[in-house]
């Protein structure tokens, strides 16, 4: 067991190392580049076979990789979710390429985003992300209500005179998506004006809420969340840490089971010492008085 435990450190060191890492960067970019020029057909007709093969063998060099990790790190592989990240990212492109998996080999270049679990920097961005999604969820249900409220009453202003524009609920809802991205909304609201003297109003309140004031709303909550991210101390940087957490802590866990099986040994030794030299005064005691 303790040869087991050793050879899973050393092949846990070996796969932290910044050389290794290193490797498995470029691969994933080499990768992307070949995944890339799979887009051309001219590159196809003339490179195809060598560009499946190296996909084929840069797959397998990421297989290798995930079944050592899995081989170092044991049940906790499970418990990274960058580790899971990982192998459903590779698992992608071991599916047949059959038509009814031709989809989901289409999503083979989602191992480019590998490179995001190998940088802790990259790791604390989505970290961030994950953590302002409560905020994003009630900024987004606040805009979704003053977006539809906007788009009803679009609809009874002017869907009358601008049809094509207004003239429906669905209509509207794409129009006022158009004026949010600030696509041609000027040319739009110019026209309005002529007919509508409530058009220029409308339209500037529509895209000072909807646009710059929600804009900064999510910048902001982005922002906290990730400065709660980068302080949080309970927020590990790397997997190893982790395992050298959970190492220590077994260690430490057996030593004070040893220094509690030595201390008993001690205390049982101590028992019989004490009982043998009582016995023995006990007897000094009782020859002294027969001899008086």
């Amino acid at each position: 067991m303790a040869k087991i435990k050793a050879l899973r450190e050393k092949l846990r060191a070996g796969l932290e190392h910044p050389v290794c890492t290193l490797a498995i960067v470029v691969l994933i970019i080499v990768n992307a580049m070949v995944l890339g020029l799979e887009t051309y057909p001219s590159v196809m007709r003339l490179f195809g076979p060598q560009l499946m093969a190296l996909d084929q063998a840069l797959l397998s060099v990421f297989v290798i990789e995930l079944a050592l990790r899995l081989l170092a790190q044991g049940p906790r592989f499970l418990r990274d979710p960058w580790n899971l990240f990982d192998t459903i990212v590779v698992a992608v492109a071991l599916l047949p390429a059959s038509a009814a998996f031709s989809v989901l080999r289409a999503l083979r270049v989602l191992r480019v985003l590998r490179l995001i679990s190998v940088f802790p920097s990259l790791r604390r961005v989505i970290g961030g992300i994950v953590a302002a999604l409560p905020g994003i969820g009630s900024i987004a249900a606040i805009l979704f209500i003053f977006y539809y409220v906007s788009a009803v009453m679009a609809t009874k202003l002017f869907g009358a005179t601008y049809p094509h524009w207004f003239g429906s609920l669905e209509a509207s809802l794409f129009s006022l998506f158009q004026i949010m991205t600030l696509e041609g909304w000027a040319d739009m609201t110019r026209e309005l004006a002529q007919t509508h003297s409530l058009a220029i109003p409308f339209m500037v309140v529509f895209i000072v809420v909807a646009t710059f004031t929600v804009l900064n709303l999510f910048i902001s909550v982005m922002l906290d969340a990730m400065q709660r991210v980068n302080a949080s101390p309970t927020m590990p940087n790397t997997s190893l840490e982790q395992v050298n957490i959970e190492t220590l802590m077994a260690e430490t866990a057996a030593l004070r089971q040893q220094v509690t099986a030595i201390a008993a040994k001690l205390n049982t030794r101590r028992d019989r010492r004490f009982f043998q030299n009582s016995r023995r005064t006990k007897g000094t005691r009782q020859f002294s008085s027969l001899r008086r």
